[in-house]
């Protein structure tokens, strides 16, 4: 009963992780909606600051 638990378990999760990509894939490759990369550039997401995560722990 556990043996087929499990197996169930895995394939629910790798059905997942096979969504999860396609949807990435299609939202931000294909360019589905150009919108949300309009969203993403406003909240901030999408621009990494290095050079104040690098001043604020040297302690500048």
């Amino acid at each position: 009963m556990l043996k087929k638990a499990e197996a169930i378990l895995i394939k629910v999760i790798l059905v997942q992780f096979l969504f999860l990509f396609l949807s990435q894939f299609i939202f931000h490759q294909l360019d589905v909606m150009p919108e949300l990369k309009q969203i993403t550039k406003y909240e901030g997401v999408s621009k990494t600051k290095f050079t104040d995560i690098l001043q604020t722990l040297k302690g500048k």
